[in-house]
């Protein structure tokens, strides 16, 4: 996956958060719905921010950004703060 993929799935989970919060405001999902699925779309928005900055990381240092992976949701949200 290479930056722009990456960064064209990032507006994607950003767009479909935008999408849940307005089915909350109109009543078409609960709360526990939105909360959950709100949990998923953050971990994959987390998996994509720690995939992109590891690409950008590894050009820098002058190796090819495409051997980067993405992380398992328990590796990058487990990472220190």
């Amino acid at each position: 996956m290479d930056d722009n993929s990456v960064l064209s799935r990032i507006s994607g989970l950003v767009e479909e958060e935008h999408r849940l919060r307005q089915q909350l405001g109109r009543g078409e999902i609960s709360s526990t719905e939105e909360h959950a699925r709100l949990k998923d779309l953050e971990e994959s928005l987390d998996q994509c921010w720690d995939l992109l900055r590891r690409r950008r990381a590894a050009r820098d240092a002058g190796h090819d950004p495409d051997t980067e992976q993405a992380h398992s949701v328990s590796e990058v949200e487990n990472y220190l703060q």
